[in-house]
Parts: C-alpha cells; structure tokens; sequence
C-alpha cells in the first residue's frame, strides 16, 4: 500500500503527516530534506526502544544522520516536571542546537514531552513526530500540542509547538496490545461524533476491521482522522473557537483520568469513550439532541471493547463534587465556568459556556452511584 501524505497548512510552518506501511525505513530521507544538519536527539521510551530504535538508527545513520538517543520509562507519570529536565538537560549535554532535529518516537507521552522539550531548549528547535500508537496517529502527534502534568490537571503546562513532520508507521500498530488499539478507536470515532456523521457510521461498521486488521480499513481511518484534525488546526492553530470541538468527551475525561491517578488503570482512550458518552447524555439532559443519542454512542464503544460508562471502569473512588473540582481544572475553563462541547446530534457539535454546574453534579451523581452498585454486586 502506497503511503498518503496529508498536508497541514500553516503557510511557512506547514508539515506533512506521512501515512502508510514501513515508512520508518524513510525517516532518514524525510528528515533529511528538512535539515541541513546531521545531528538528531531521538527521545523515546523503553517499550518503544526494545521494538523501534534500532530500526530508527539503522534509517537515520543511511541518511549520514547521527544521533544522541534518551530512553525515558514508559507511562503517564514521565510527563512531568522533573522529566522535563532531565530530558532538556541530556539535550544540552549532547549540544543540541537549533539547527538541529529532535525525533519523537513513541506515543502521545513522548510525543508531549518532547515537543514541549524542544520548544523551550535554546528558545526553539525543530522537531519530527514518529508516533507508535494509533491513539498519537490520530491524534497527539498532530497539531503542535505540547505538555507535561502537573497535580493540579493534565497537560497544564505547555505550548503550542508544531513538529516539522510526521510519520505515521501502520506497520508498528502490529505490535501494540489489543487495549492500545481500541483506546485509539475511541479518538477515530469521535472525529465522526463531532463533525461527520457519516465517517461515525463508516468507523462503526469498520469497528472490527479497524481493530485487528493491519489493512485498507485501518490506514483510512487513520487518514480520514488525521485529514479531519488538519482542517480544524489549519483553521483554529490555538484553540481559540473551533479548534476547542477536539475536546469533545475530554472534559470528563480529563476529570477520569485525574480521578485514577494519571495511571494505567485507564488509559486516555478509555476516558475519552466514557467522556464522550457523558457529553451526549448531558446534551439529551439539556433537550439539544434527541433521546437515545447518547446510547448509540455507547453502543458503539461498547462494540469496541471499550468501558461506555464511569461503572465500566475501574473504581475511581471520588464524588460528584471531587469530579466537578477536577474538571475545574480543565483548561478550557473561562472565568471560572467549565466549558463542554456539547452536541446537537451525531456530527453536530458545538461549544457551550452557559452549563448550569448543578445540571453536570447531578448527572455525575447518577453515574457514580451506578458505578458503587456496579462495584458492589461484583
């Protein structure tokens, strides 16, 4: 299969996102044509390191490229302020310099943190994305988003600092655990949910095919997502009106996410499925879409092998109020209010400021109450 190029346009700082099988063993020949330098500082972790790396050197080192590599251990916790320098600082022992690459490889963590990495060492170097996740494929890798955690929220501290390029490697899903597969299935089909009803119903009848064949179906949603996030980035660079619809469901899940602790014990995508069936149920709540809206999203996760409901998960021990308290925290926040994307119908978001507080407590309490039942009789 031919690989595809999708372009995101951002006049003299517009990249390609290279799609397709084996497009590794061309990271040396893409970097190449960007830089005239033949230094590169490869940052990935230790998972990635074992399958990936040196397939990386052996492309690199054909282009005459040489590189410093940091292997960092795998996991949300890396993303924090202490692995930021740590990772600065090997840069600037290797002597990296702004003519310089950094390669990210790795997913969505290491993508974060190396590109918040490189936006900050000597006030900006240039940096590639190799995303080995289908979750970072579609989604982390593209659009300049960088950041670390920090106690009070996820990705609260960082910058918008858009890579060079990015190459996209089907083939390196094949190895990915069957959990990391779906947990990236949950950001394809919300691509659908916000703003393309019919990619929702393609991705649905899809499900199966996108999940454990290394095919057509999967190289296509992974296109079609990333020609969807294009769009919205070439429109809205820093999220300051349409931009904000990507968060579809990550008000919640951010909310989740804080609540297990920033741990394996649910990943984002998982969060992102429930968040999104949250968003929907709210939306019904508030009369903006019809009744069973929301239950066809779930069905759809559900039929992914992906947790639909906050009972699905594992328990995350908070209340209402401690969830709202979370969610504060989300940096789509403004004057205090928590800002949702809501939606009007599948493929028919839109951003709301106006969310009674009270509404979404409510609405949560039920939730969680359903999720100590659940917990109970188990």
């Amino acid at each position: 299969m031919t690989a595809e190029r999708v372009r995101v346009g951002l006049g003299d700082r517009a990249y390609d996102i290279v799609v397709g099988r084996d497009v590794l063993a061309s990271a040396g020949r893409e970097i190449s044509a960007l830089t005239k330098s033949r230094r590169a500082f490869v940052v990935t972790d230790e998972n990635v390191a074992r399958r990936h790396l040196d397939a990386l050197r052996h492309a690199l080192r054909e282009s005459g490229i040489e590189c410093a590599v940091a292997i960092l251990p795998p996991g949300e916790a890396t993303k924090s302020f202490a692995m930021l320098e740590h990772v600065t600082g090997l840069m600037l022992d290797a002597n990296i310099e702004r003519g310089d690459m950094v390669v990210a490889i790795g997913g969505g963590v290491i993508g974060d943190l190396s590109g918040f990495a490189a936006g900050v060492l000597r006030r900006g170097v240039d940096y590639v994305q190799i995303p080995t996740t289908l979750l970072a494929q579609v989604d982390s890798s593209v659009g300049g988003k960088t950041a670390i955690d920090t106690p009070q929220g996820k990705n609260l501290i960082g910058l918008f600092h858009q890579p060079r390029l990015v190459l996209s490697d089907t083939g390196v899903l094949d190895s990915l655990p069957s959990r990391e597969i779906r947990a990236g299935f949950a950001e394809v089909l919300k691509y659908g949910l916000i703003e393309d009803a019919a990619f929702a119903e393609w991705v649905a009848m899809h499900t199966q095919a996108i999940l454990t064949k290394p095919g057509a179906e999967r190289r296509d949603a992974i296109v079609n997502a990333c020609k969807m996030k294009a769009r919205v980035v070439e429109a809205d660079e820093r999220e300051a009106g349409r931009r904000t619809l990507l968060n579809l469901g990550h008000t919640f899940a951010h909310g989740i996410e804080a609540a297990a602790g920033y741990s394996g014990r649910v990943l984002h995508g998982e969060a992102v499925a429930v968040g999104c069936g949250l968003a929907f149920e709210l939306s019904e709540r508030l009369g903006l879409c019809e009744s069973g809206t929301a239950a066809q999203v779930r069905d759809w996760y559900a039929a992914a092998g992906l947790p639909a409901r906050i009972s699905d998960l594992p328990d995350l021990g908070a209340t209402a109020d401690e969830f709202m308290t979370m969610m504060a925290q989300d940096k789509k926040t403004r004057g205090g209010r928590i800002v949702f994307v809501l939606a009007r119908g599948i493929g028919k978001a839109f951003v709301a400021t106006d969310v009674e507080p009270q509404i979404v407590e409510r609405m949560l309490g039920e939730a969680l109450a359903e999720e100590q039942s659940t917990q109970t009789k188990a």
